[in-house]
């Protein structure tokens, strides 16, 4: 090789580099890791006992977490189309969790945060639980995905006891349904069929996020990884098994922690760490009648399924180097929607015509917390039944009924029952001196009743609102169908 050539093959890579730098600085990657079933209380840094989360831990040291932060539902499916869509999930046809016998899903006029990654030249992945159809039009390649590995719904619709794993006798609950299929792209390519096959899928995801990193680490890239736990059954590796002293749920929060962890190290090692927004949150609260299979909501009201505040408020960690400012909490109002629009705003892509609920949340990344992007939160759930609003520091529960987890919880991954409960008249909480929900103060603040009604009337109009016999709204869209 002629010393010509030697330094025009170094130019060449010099050039290829400082563009590769350039393109990463002004289109950031972003990765967002969602779990499932994780209650406000089942973090560190947010109050988690029996077993650590250091790699959570720190990336909240290093960057921002959030204090008010909602999923856009308190259950699977809906709060899935949520941060996909930045839509309250009612908006678009989307109510709790789909079951492998229907025949609905996300709608392909809907236009989800990997499309619009996809329209800026980013490579994308989801790597984990689905849960928005299962069905090939519903899948993720359809809605601006690259790459898809995982289950297309919940890991405990399946045809086998969550406690033994022994297949379930003909005519009892669930014994109907498929084995739970493992998905590539658009093919099942074999089934989880036992207690050892789900203690794999935490590592699977894991392994998948770090091979995607290592082979699009010269173009910008959305990675989402939806993991499957702490769903139950709960399923963990034998790197976890019995380390923590929260028994099971623990030792599985613990490798969720060793996941982040994972996908941390893969970010540095390809250099990519400084310029990656990095997210983490949950999909709705704990499922507390699981006893010790279950999380914690760490002091807040209720949990999973109820639009109490364990139900819907959740941990929410994000970490961007020299953008988000370090070690800080944020106390102002965010929701699951507003990741679409505000990552739009930060990576310069655009939204299609399609209205959404989401607001752009960008000034409290940078840390300006004299700014409130959110000033509203709609507590809706069921079909389309709206139970409650917060403004501000203030929560107005509208008369519904719900299932409590006031009983005795069952352990081991039984599932203990719920209690029926209704609220038969307005209650209103201040949410700053009564995070617990414990004390109605209605009577006392009847402007601010009138002020959060004001709220109510609109959303009844747009969304609708069956606690009052409003089936829809004038702005509700709806849910893909089979063709």
């Amino acid at each position: 090789m002629t010393k010509k050539t030697i330094l025009f093959l170094c130019f060449a890579i010099i050039v290829n580099f400082s563009q590769a730098q350039n393109r990463n600085q002004s289109q950031p990657n972003v990765v967002l890791v969602f779990i499932d079933d994780e209650g406000y209380g089942d973090v560190g840094c947010y109050g988690a006992t029996g077993f650590e989360t250091p790699n959570l831990d720190h990336m909240a040291s290093q960057g921002m977490r959030f204090t008010n932060f909602y999923a856009a539902q308190p259950v699977c499916s809906a709060s899935r189309a949520g941060i996909l869509t930045g839509c309250y999930p009612n908006r678009i046809g989307f109510s709790g969790a789909l079951f492998p016998h229907h025949e609905i899903g996300l709608n392909t006029k809907e236009y989800t945060i990997a499309e619009m990654f996809k329209d800026q030249g980013y490579a994308t992945a989801c790597f984990g639980k689905w849960h928005l159809g299962w069905q090939k039009e519903f899948l993720p390649l359809q809605h601006g995905f690259d790459e898809y590995v995982g289950v297309p719904y919940s890991n405990d619709m399946w045809p086998h006891n969550n406690v033994t794993g022994e297949k379930l006798p003909e005519g009892s609950s669930r014994a109907d349904m498929p084995e739970l299929p493992l998905i590539e792209g658009n093919h099942k390519i074999g089934e989880i069929t036992s207690l050892k096959d789900q203690d794999k899928l935490t590592t699977l995801y894991t392994e998948k996020a770090v091979d995607f990193i290592n082979r699009k680490a010269d173009q910008p890239f959305f990675l989402y990884v939806p993991h499957t736990m702490a769903h139950i059954p709960l399923g963990v590796s034998d790197k976890f098994r019995g380390k923590s002293k929260q028994g099971m749920y623990g030792d599985v929060m613990m490798e969720v922690d060793w996941s982040v962890g994972e996908i941390v190290k893969a970010l540095e090692k390809n250099g990519v760490a400084d310029n990656t927004i990095f997210i983490f949150t949950t999909d709705n609260g704990p499922w507390l009648n699981f006893g010790n299979h279950g999380g914690s909501a760490g002091g807040l009201r209720e949990g999973k399924a109820t639009s109490w505040e364990g139900g819907q408020r959740v941990p929410f960690i994000i970490q961007w180097p020299e953008n988000i400012p370090a070690g800080t909490v944020c106390s102002k109002l965010a929701c699951a929607i507003d990741l679409l629009p505000t990552l739009a705003t930060v990576t310069k892509g655009k939204l299609s015509d399609n209205t959404i609920d989401g607001v752009d949340i960008s000034s409290l990344w940078k840390g300006d917390f004299k700014s409130t992007p959110r000033e509203t939160i709609l507590y809706y759930f069921g079909k389309n039944n709206l139970n409650g609003v917060r403004k501000g520091n203030w929560k107005l529960v509208l008369p519904h009924t719900w299932s409590s987890y006031d009983a005795k919880p069952a352990n081991n991954g039984a599932g203990g029952k719920r209690i029926k409960k209704t609220v038969k008249q307005p209650e209103l909480y201040n949410m700053m001196r009564d995070p617990g929900e414990q004390y109605n103060v209605i009577a006392y603040y009847p402007e601010k009743v009138k002020e959060l009604m004001a709220v109510v009337d609109q959303a009844r109009q747009e969304l609708g609102d069956l606690n009052v016999g409003i089936e829809k709204g004038t702005e509700n869209r709806e849910i893909g169908q089979l063709k």
